[in-house]
């Protein structure tokens, strides 16, 4: 039995694919372009392991998709690549459209013909997991019920937009050809291997380096965090159990504005790392002008998840940011090759061929 997953190597994808190996004999199928944001190094553990198997490509390649299908007979596809940070959508929007659409598009139609072609049982059986975000549904206002999976779809930004015409591909792929899919969308994810462009390890990473910590406007913008691993617990239980056609809410119940997730990571760094000069980390807090579009809330009512399979998280947010803010203190080899560039180097020399070589360069140029 074998799984197909794609962006393995990016923050989620890779959490996903160490905890599915270090719980399952069931081989895994990565297939990751490796841009910017997805790093081998984050799946060092898995080097040895004839579980894994690594595919360098790109989900919007059809023949590949096809090929991989075909050799390896996954009886499920899990989809985590994407595009996924709202402001590099707001300066170069394209790329979002091409991997989180068009990339889309093209996985589903050749999971399709896939699926068409195999026997009654393995057909029916089979499963495509598509992963998503709460940012598909809008803003909230401040005291306005949290997100359910019936809440209409308001995307705000070229990122959230993108995914939003992800999942409704997804579901008209279900309804239209009988496709068996899951969509789950997930709150704001943390944890090891986040790559240090997203709030929680930007401060961490800026923090011991004695750079301010920004925080957009006046930092009041609540989200929901919710731990990787408690993300990956949850769409193991979805692949499992969940119902055909069905979308699910991942959320950790655990709603904060971003003032209060850096003070805590602030205060956390004071008791493991503290500065030399016995001063508080807060005290490189600076207020940064707001994105456009910047949405004031999101907030995931995970509760049909809980009642239908019997799912809920395992870490509070005290216990959950601890634990990240340890990892990423145990880790700095990793922040500082993810920081500098180096990974993007080995990449170079693993993948020397022309095709590796201008897909690099894009990539690249596009960071």
């Amino acid at each position: 039995m074998t799984l197909l997953v794609t962006g393995g190597a990016g923050f989620i994808g890779s959490n996903f694919v160490l905890d599915w190996l270090a719980q399952n004999d069931e081989s895994i199928v990565n297939l990751d372009k490796l841009t910017y944001a997805g790093n081998l190094q984050n799946l060092a553990s898995l080097q040895d392991d004839a579980r894994h198997i690594f595919v360098h490509g790109d989900i919007g390649d059809s023949e590949l998709l096809e090929r991989l299908l075909a050799e390896h007979r996954p009886r499920a596809v899990l989809h985590f690549a994407a595009e996924s940070h709202v402001d590099r959508s707001i300066h170069g929007p394209e790329d979002f459209i091409h991997t989180n659409v068009l990339g889309t598009f093209r996985l589903l139609d050749a999971a399709r013909q896939y699926w068409q072609a195999l026997e009654a049982p393995e057909k029916e059986a089979f499963r495509f997991l598509h992963v998503s975000t709460d940012e598909v549904y809008g803003s909230l206002a401040a005291d306005a019920p949290a997100f359910t999976e019936q809440h209409c779809y308001e995307p705000n930004s070229p990122y959230s937009a993108s995914k939003a015409a992800s999942d409704h591909l997804v579901r008209a792929w279900h309804h239209t050809y009988g496709l068996p899919v899951l969509t789950t969308n997930c709150s704001n994810n943390y944890g090891p291997y986040h790559f240090p462009e997203k709030l929680i390890p930007l401060c961490i990473h800026h923090a011991l380096a004695g750079q301010p910590l920004p925080i957009y406007g006046d930092g009041r913008q609540i989200r929901d965090w919710l731990y990787v691993q408690d993300h990956c617990s949850a769409i193991r239980r979805v692949l499992a159990a969940g119902r055909v056609g069905e979308t699910y809410n991942i959320g950790g119940w655990n709603e904060k504005t971003n003032l209060e997730v850096v003070q805590t990571l602030c205060a956390i760094l004071d008791e493991l790392a503290p500065r030399a000069d016995g001063q508080s980390y807060a005290q490189q807090i600076t207020f940064v002008q707001d994105r456009p579009g910047h949405d004031r809330r999101y907030a995931i009512d995970a509760s049909k998840l809980e009642r239908e399979l019997g799912w809920k998280p395992a870490e509070t947010f005290a216990s959950g940011i601890r634990k990240t803010v340890q990892w990423y203190l145990a880790h700095q080899d990793w922040v500082r090759n993810v920081t500098s560039g180096a990974y993007r180097q080995w990449i170079d020399l693993q993948y020397a061929s022309p095709e590796a070589d201008t897909n690099n360069r894009t990539n690249k140029e596009a960071a």
